[in-house]
């Protein structure tokens, strides 16, 4: 009987309880973020290697940044490789900077980039990379544009290069609330007292994508393969990630990253952003097209990295909020020696979100039930000890990660991370890993609080022995709380690639800020 209770206890104490509250009970908040894109012609070291490289590559960024105050900000930046013979190099890191008035419109603008990440090894070798910038912006209704002087640094190898960058950046308003406020509900009864909410929701779809590339015409592979140069004539499996915004209620814009995990040796991947639109969309079914361009590489023959890829589909919408989508596409590298093209065919799983507001954006309608979702965003530093690797002998391995935990209840969440390493001989080497998670009451004068993860996911570059890359990842932890929103974590956990040679222990060290947001419930 003593074991029984014991049992339901621990049950109910890791259920989430509902609970209707006023929306006038939330602090809001707003986060006046930006999105800053980049451009930089990096001249590359030709006469420091004994093969052929061109001797320049375009290299383009992506960065979300989050002001800490009226001149300081945080974020994170993603950067790939455009023209030139180095089609995959991509890398992915911090950014910290300032940001001051000068005259009027005019900005001075200084920040450092520090993250992992690379192509070539003899380039990069361990991946590491930093990025200081320094110049000026001109702003205008909160767009902007500017130059600055950029240093590219693969501190661990021989790529450097100093020279004049070009930036575009948009804003991004972000609404929320403390993470405090996670996981609750309630019904919206009195709109005069929440005026800050009063603003039309972002309708988002976010998908996890299966495809299945059929390459053909000039496509081989690289120097990296046994045998090089082959002729690819087989199918290559894909793993992906989309996140669509939309603009209007049948168009909209959209970020989608891929990695394969079967076809080849790991390390190919591929990042989009482009616009689509709904042509007949009905309560149940959508047929719709888009357009991406972006980069790619990694295991083809070197490639610029610029690759276009237009995609059409349907969708079955499922429930309000679920629903699949089939589609097909034709994936091609522009420019290149050996043109990397394939056509493309797979399927989805989507997640329909209306989120931030009280009405919906198009329609109008009022929102009646809502409740705040919380989101907890990471960065961490990843140690991975004695990594198996072909080629060369195994070593321990540093990554810099991006992981976002998703709420499903109060103990519950769904994890995603995206990790690129910076030390250890494998530069070029990144992971794309989802997982459960689960989490328990915090403890100790509500400072700590313990998790748990399995994941899995698709990894691969490096020369690190990942098979087809193919990952198993689960993981224990402990969060020390410095407030409601900011944490401190550590983990450990065991790394392995079911058709690899890659068994490793790791220990993960990282920063973590939680937010809560509105999520309509219709």
């Amino acid at each position: 009987m003593k074991k029984s209770l014991l049992i339901i206890s621990i049950f109910l104490g890791f259920q989430s309880f509902s609970q209707n509250y006023s929306l006038s009970d939330f602090e809001p908040k707003e986060m006046y973020n930006s999105i800053r894109l980049n451009y930089l012609m990096v001249h590359q070291p030709v006469d420091k290697v004994g093969y052929g490289l061109d001797p320049k590559m375009g290299f383009v960024g992506f960065n979300y940044n989050i002001p800490i105050n009226d001149w300081l900000y945080t974020g994170a930046g993603f950067h790939g490789a455009i023209t030139g013979d180095q089609g995959g190099l991509f890398t992915l890191g911090v950014n910290l900077g300032i940001n001051l008035p000068v005259y009027k419109n005019i900005f001075f603008d200084a920040n450092l980039h520090f993250g992992g990440g690379g192509g070539y090894r003899s380039l990069v070798n361990g991946g590491g990379i930093m990025i200081p910038n320094i110049g000026f912006q001109y702003k205008k209704n909160n767009y902007s544009f500017g130059v600055q002087y950029t240093y590219v640094n693969f501190f661990t190898g021989i790529q450097k290069n100093d020279n004049v960058s070009f930036f575009v950046e948009i804003p991004s308003l972000l609404r929320t609330s403390s993470y405090a406020d996670a996981q609750k509900q309630f019904t919206i009864d009195n709109e005069s007292k929440d005026e800050f909410w009063q603003k039309p929701a972002v309708k988002s779809v976010q998908q996890i994508t299966f495809d299945y590339f059929f390459p053909f015409g000039n496509s081989r592979t690289d120097a990296s393969t046994t045998p090089k140069y082959k002729p690819i004539d087989h199918t290559l499996s894909i793993l992906g990630f989309e996140y669509q915004r939309y603009l209007t209620n049948n168009t909209f814009i959209y970020a989608h990253v891929d990695a394969m995990y079967g076809g080849l040796t790991a390390g190919f991947m591929d990042v989009f952003f482009g616009a689509g639109k709904n042509f007949i969309e009905t309560k149940y079914v959508n047929f719709f097209g888009k357009l991406g361009i972006g980069a790619a590489g990694g295991r083809i023959y070197p490639e610029g990295g610029l690759t276009l890829y237009p995609n059409i589909g349907t969708d079955l919408k499922i429930t309000e909020k679920f629903g699949l989508s089939v589609h097909g596409g034709y994936h091609k590298s522009l420019g290149g020696i050996a043109s990397f093209e394939a056509i493309t065919a797979g399927f989805s799983l989507k997640y329909y979100g209306l989120s931030g507001g009280i009405s919906h954006p198009f329609s109008k309608e009022k929102i009646t039930k809502i409740k705040t979702q919380g989101i907890q965003i990471s960065a961490q530093n990843q140690i991975y000890f004695d990594v198996a690797k072909f080629g060369i002998p195994a070593s321990d391995l540093q990554l810099i990660a991006l992981k976002v935990n998703y709420d499903l209840n109060h103990r519950l969440y769904i994890a995603g991370e995206a990790s690129f390493a910076h030390k250890g001989k494998s530069g070029g080497y990144a992971h794309g890993i989802f997982g459960l998670g689960i989490k328990s009451n915090k403890f100790a004068n509500d400072k700590l609080s313990l998790f748990a993860e399995a994941a899995a996911g698709v990894a691969g570059g490096g020369r690190v022995d990942s098979g087809e890359g193919v990952l198993v990842r689960p993981t224990l932890g402990i969060n020390y709380h410095v407030s409601n929103d900011f944490s401190f974590n550590i983990a450990g956990g065991q790394m392995w690639s079911p058709f690899g040679n890659v068994n490793s222990s790791n220990i993960n060290i990282g920063l973590s800020y939680g937010l809560s947001i509105l999520n309509a419930k219709n």
